[in-house]
């Protein structure tokens, strides 16, 4: 019996653009690991939603780890028309910080003052990083959602069981025991 396992990619894909933009939008990106896990989670609905065969927890896993890849991919991609709104944000954080400190500690004022820009080896970096966490995270949204969404093998009520004659059946009591 040889049953076919349900593509991959688009519930990825889906569970993966629902991770990537909610933690490349600024302010919402607060919640980012939790982002990560519900792709994850989304992915693994998908896969099982239309699947005809019983998956196991590491099919969940593989579509959370493929969702967390493509949305690092994502991140990536939008955070970088995004950057100037995070470095607005991290400037006027360090000004107001600096505000409350009373001796700042030396070069300082250099982070507040200029960009908060990386270099093209440093973004590089930083994705392949997210990749790493988004599919550790996102994998363990796909076991989250395989054990949910998941279908379960429930043996019919006839298999398995064995049929006894009724009269080798003895029910013996407390009361018949003979000592």
């Amino acid at each position: 019996m040889n049953q076919v396992r349900p593509g991959m990619f688009v519930p990825a894909l889906i569970g993966g653009a629902f991770a990537g933009i909610l933690t490349a939008i600024p302010f919402v990106n607060c919640l980012c690991c939790l982002w990560i896990i519900g792709g994850g989670v989304l992915a693994a609905y998908f896969v099982t939603k239309n699947s005809p065969v019983i998956l196991s927890v590491g099919d969940g896993a593989i579509a959370g780890v493929f969702a967390g890849m493509i949305g690092a991919v994502i991140d990536f991609l939008i955070s970088i028309p995004l950057a100037p709104i995070n470095n607005a944000f991290f400037q006027s954080m360090f000004a107001r910080l600096s505000e409350y400190m009373g001796e700042m500690p030396e070069g300082w004022e250099g982070w507040f003052e200029g960009d908060f820009e990386t270099s093209i080896p440093f973004a590089l970096l930083g994705l392949v990083i997210n990749m790493v966490v988004f599919s550790i995270m996102g994998a363990l949204g796909g076991i989250i959602g395989m054990s949910l969404f998941g279908k379960r093998f429930f043996p019919s009520k006839s298999q398995g069981v064995i049929d006894v004659p009724e009269d080798q059946i003895t029910t013996e009591t407390p009361d018949n025991h003979q000592s």
